[in-house]
């Protein structure tokens, strides 16, 4: 069998382009579609530590395959989400909880937005309320009688 030179080439070309395909799939069995569809689930939920804008489920990053591992091995002993949920966030905190629950401790992320709008609101009327032009007061009847008669002499000399 002899290879042509083209074809070595092309043949290495399709092997470049299908080997970023390889790198990124993670092969997995369970015993039941649902335990999958957990798996699935949970990953999703979960941040990842290193790339923090990515669940686990996209992240490419060791840590995160490293926690997918684990969080397979504790769905194949048979542990239910809320302990699997529970041990992560022992070990790591709530930052690896997409929706962090509502505690002291996660307060200013949960009402930190709100209270930012709040204080711009604020702000924003205080600024603009500085701005309004003033509306003349009113003129004391000794302003009044004084206006008057300058008005007065100047009308008589001109």
């Amino acid at each position: 069998m002899t290879f042509t030179l083209p074809s070595l080439f092309l043949a290495l070309f399709l092997n470049l382009l299908i080997a970023p395909a390889w790198a990124g799939i993670e092969v997995r069995e369970f015993p039941d579609p649902r335990l999958e569809a957990r798996y699935q689930d949970l990953i999703e939920e979960l941040r990842c530590l290193v790339c923090q804008n990515q669940s686990l489920a996209d992240s490419k990053a060791d840590l995160a395959e490293d926690l997918r591992d684990e969080v397979y091995t504790m769905l194949m002993a048979g542990k239910d989400d809320r302990e699997i949920i529970d041990f992560l966030v022992n070990r790591y905190g709530d930052f690896v909880l997409y929706r962090p629950p509502v505690k002291t401790t996660t307060a200013l992320l949960w009402f930190g937005p709100f209270i930012a709008l709040l204080g711009g609101i604020f702000i924003l009327w205080f600024l603009t309320r500085k701005r309004r032009p003033e509306t003349p007061s009113a003129l004391s009847e000794e302003e009044r009688r004084r206006l008057d008669s300058l008005l007065k002499d100047r009308q008589d000399n001109p």
